[in-house]
């Protein structure tokens, strides 16, 4: 068969063709009468083993010695490839997410480009200031797409860039929520715990209603922000968990401010005081649960509380008995 018609059958252009012979990949085993290069069968299967192993992406050097090296073992160089398609595609990949993120900001021209590409490169810094920097002036400079907050939200791990961070985001309003609830469904419990944390210092209704999904997760951590921050406005579901964190000592005094922002509606302050006394009156509490459990029932207005602590005075925990007795003293001096 003639070069013309191996380059027609094969798709291999006829200078490819001659390429592969002037490196020695394949050759024509045989000359027409007037010298035109004549491939066999063996030669035109050459080439398509020569196109199939290019479209691995291995160099024609590679392709040769895979061809025509007896000890070629093809499991090192697999591997190596498979490496590099990795990178390539993760190289790919980021490069991709950029340009999105640079296409949400909305450009209007290049400068807007520059300005965005420089901020998205200040939040992935290596220095905590360059990204406090970039955190702060996304809000007030250049716009970042939410999906890029809500990224170096997720992955921050320095208190005040991670602060200013969730500053940035609450500014954007309920439009990083959906991201921040795959945040809260992540395999990591840091990120867990930044996503919730993000979520609470938005102030939406759509942002509470997260929150008390979140009431529900596996995750302790996540469960004791969310309530901390429901406790505060004033979402009742979140009861239980704060009498949890002041039986368990974790962030028991603000759990019991929690409780008492939540005890200011008269009903709530029944029922909270009426869950106390159940934990008080549980067998096994140590007395150091026992004294944080009384002391909670300062901040709850009403009668069951005041009957209570009334009752816990004569305890027979003396620690328990003098905390109701000082508590007592408190509220009828007001």
């Amino acid at each position: 068969m003639l070069i013309g018609d191996v380059a027609r059958r094969s798709g291999v252009s006829a200078r490819m063709l001659r390429h592969y012979e002037s490196l020695g990949l394949v050759r024509p085993t045989g000359r027409t009468s007037t010298g035109y290069r004549e491939y066999s069968s063996a030669d035109i299967q050459r080439i398509f083993h020569i196109e199939s192993l290019r479209s691995l992406g291995l160099s024609l050097r590679e392709v040769g010695r895979a061809l025509d090296d007896p000890g070629f073992r093809p499991s090192e160089l697999v591997a190596d490839l498979i490496r590099q398609t990795g990178e390539r595609i993760a190289r790919e990949t980021e490069l991709l997410r950029q340009l999105r993120r640079i296409d949400a900001a909305e450009p209007a021209g290049w400068e807007d480009v520059l300005q965005t590409v420089s901020l998205l490169q200040a939040l992935a810094s290596e220095s905590a200031g360059k990204r406090q920097r970039a955190a702060l002036s996304s809000v007030e400079e250049v716009p970042v797409p939410v999906e890029a907050l809500v990224d170096a939200v997720l992955n921050e791990t320095e208190p005040n860039v991670a602060g200013a961070l969730r500053w940035a985001l609450a500014q954007t309003g309920d439009g990083a929520l959906a991201l921040l609830a795959q945040g809260l469904g992540s395999a990591e419990a840091a990120v867990r715990k930044r996503a919730v944390q993000a979520i609470a210092e938005i102030p939406s209704a759509a942002a509470t209603a997260l929150l008390q999904d979140a009431l529900t997760s596996s995750d302790l951590v996540v469960r004791r922000c969310a309530a901390l921050v429901l406790g505060a406005r004033g979402v009742a579901d979140s009861i239980p968990t704060l009498i949890d964190m002041i039986a368990d000592q974790v962030n028991d005094v603000d759990a019991a401010d929690a409780l008492g922002t939540l005890a200011s509606e008269p009903a709530l302050a029944e029922t909270i005081a009426a869950k106390l006394i159940d934990r008080l009156s549980g067998g096994g509490a140590m007395h150091s649960v026992r004294q944080r459990l009384a002391q909670a029932l300062a901040d709850i207005p009403g009668t069951t509380a005041s009957r209570a602590l009334a009752e816990l005075s004569d305890d027979e925990d003396r620690t328990v008995a003098l905390t109701a007795t000082y508590i007592l003293k408190l509220r009828d001096s007001r």
